[in-house]
């Protein structure tokens, strides 16, 4: 009986990062060097944010994704605050408004221009004022239009409604200790947090209430992480007794032990999670780490499965993420991050090899699109709904060798055949024959007759290759196709 050790199937067990080349990175920023956990970075499919170093406040710059290359220092940035920034989002529904939360105890609401800002920005949209102590994260509802979530260093959350710049619900008594993560379920009407006091909670912020809570899910001291995965399962980071980084998948239903828990090393950097629902894939990038391990989340025994690990020789000091509707199918791209160094910040593609140029329907199922599913009003009245599901194959665009595949299919199949480039040549010179017989002579009358039958020749042989050419481009589809 063989025992052979047989190796999970995954089309994720070959995906692999590829750092941009240089002159596609953005160069001579000065990251923030303020002391938070935070991701320091947001991207969406227009513009990139970071935090930057500000003399007088805080600011961070705001850049069109194509604008990559060297920053000019004094290029304009929104610097509204009068403290240092800590936390930045963007809309999920609105590509260019972002929401940033500072030392100075207040969340401002941006507009930012089509083309990226010309001059600094100093007035936000709204300013919503509620904390007592530095604010440390902000995120907004995943479903719900200008509906957006505060934590601050008071242990309070306040979730807002930007629209009237009021605030919905208060959440002062749930936390005892400080907050270091805040994360919505799927459809917005649940989210989990990872505190200081080494537990991770379920809220309901409608009702303000704490469905359920796990004490000590991570021994260490060390700040830990917990998000939500779209099943509703709850995916955390965190630090053991003995100071190790931990990762673990809790069901909701019983916190009591986890389903699985993996240790990874030893370093001393936050672990921070970015979770693709569309794929079930979770990333993990440490802090201070050189490196990006990810892992496929699944149904079956040990449910967290090691993929592959990214690495690098220079240490992160930050991290964005690409929404999905961001990344370019054309490539099999089912990842983008923005990793920040000292003063750059370098795009990092996350690919599956694939051998055709097809769309890929199995990497990209339907994943959530720029549309609200419900506006504020209706979530405050208890309506909840998932995000609105839009399909990436509009954005797929065939590639140029393709493009000429068809085209030439379609002359071939037009009731003229049409000849090869060379064939083409060569067939330039009789028409202008014939364009000059008026002026020919009779005596040339016998030469003229050989050149029809010569060109009538050639036309059957060019007719004869036409459908070959077809025949041939047919079969050629069809292993392409993977028909054959």
């Amino acid at each position: 009986m063989s025992f052979r050790k047989v190796v999970r199937q995954s089309k994720f067990r070959h995906v692999f990062g590829q750092p941009v080349k240089n002159d596609q990175c953005y160069d001579d920023i000065r990251v923030s060097r303020v002391t938070w956990d935070s991701t320091f970075c947001a991207v969406n499919p227009k513009f990139m944010a970071v935090i930057v170093e500000a003399s007088g406040g805080g600011a961070f710059l705001v850049l069109p994704l194509h604008k990559t290359g060297r920053i000019d220092k004094s290029y304009p940035t929104v610097c509204g605050h009068t403290g240092p920034v800590l936390d930045i989002d963007w809309c999920p529904h609105n590509d260019n408004v972002i929401a940033s939360g500072s030392e100075d105890c207040t969340v401002m609401v941006w507009q930012i221009p089509d083309n990226g800002l010309t001059l600094p920005l100093t007035e936000p949209v709204v300013v919503l004022e509620g904390h007592s102590k530095r604010i440390g994260i902000i995120t907004w509802h995943p479903t719900a239009r200008n509906v957006l979530l505060s934590a601050g260093c008071d242990n309070v959350v306040i979730i807002w409604n930007v629209g009237t710049a009021e605030e919905l619900y208060r959440l002062d008594d749930l936390h005892p200790d400080l907050i270091y993560n805040v994360s919505w379920n799927r459809d917005g009407s649940l989210f989990c947090s990872a505190c200081k006091d080494k537990t991770v909670r379920i809220i309901d912020p409608r009702r303000g209430l704490v469905i359920a809570e796990k004490e000590r899910a991570h021994e260490g001291a060390r700040p830990m992480r917990a998000i939500f995965l779209a099943d509703g399962k709850i995916f955390t980071t965190g630090f053991s007794r003995m100071s190790e980084r931990q990762l673990a998948l809790w069901s909701p239903d019983n916190l009591e032990e986890p389903m699985a828990q993996q240790e990874l090393d030893s370093s001393n950097g936050a672990l921070l999670p970015f979770y693709d629902p569309d794929t079930n894939v979770v990333y993990v990038c440490g802090k201070g780490d050189s490196s990006i391990r990810y892992f496929e989340i699944t149904e079956e025994h040990p449910y967290i499965h090691f993929l592959n690990t990214f690495t690098s020789k220079e240490p992160q000091r930050g991290m964005g993420w690409m929404p999905k509707r961001g990344l370019d199918v054309n490539k099999c791209e089912i990842a983008r991050f923005y990793k920040l160094h000292e003063r750059k910040c370098e795009p990092i593609i996350m690919t599956v090899p694939r051998k055709s140029d097809l769309f890929q329907d199995d990497l990209y199922p339907d994943t959530a699109g720029p549309e609200a599913a419900i506006e504020a009003e209706d979530w405050v009245a208890g309506n909840t709904a998932g995000p609105v599901l839009i399909s990436l194959r509009e954005a797929y665009v065939p590639t140029k060798q393709r493009d000429l595949k068809v085209n030439k299919k379609n002359v071939l199949h037009e009731s003229r055949p049409a000849s090869r480039p060379g064939s083409a040549a060569r067939l330039s010179a009789p028409p202008s024959l014939t364009t000059s017989m008026p002026t020919a002579t009779v005596q040339d009358s016998g030469r003229l007759e050989e050149v029809l039958q010569e060109l009538k020749n050639l036309r059957l042989v060019v007719a004869e290759q036409g459908e070959r050419i077809a025949k041939l481009e047919q079969q050629l589809s069809s292993m392409e196709n993977g028909d054959v």
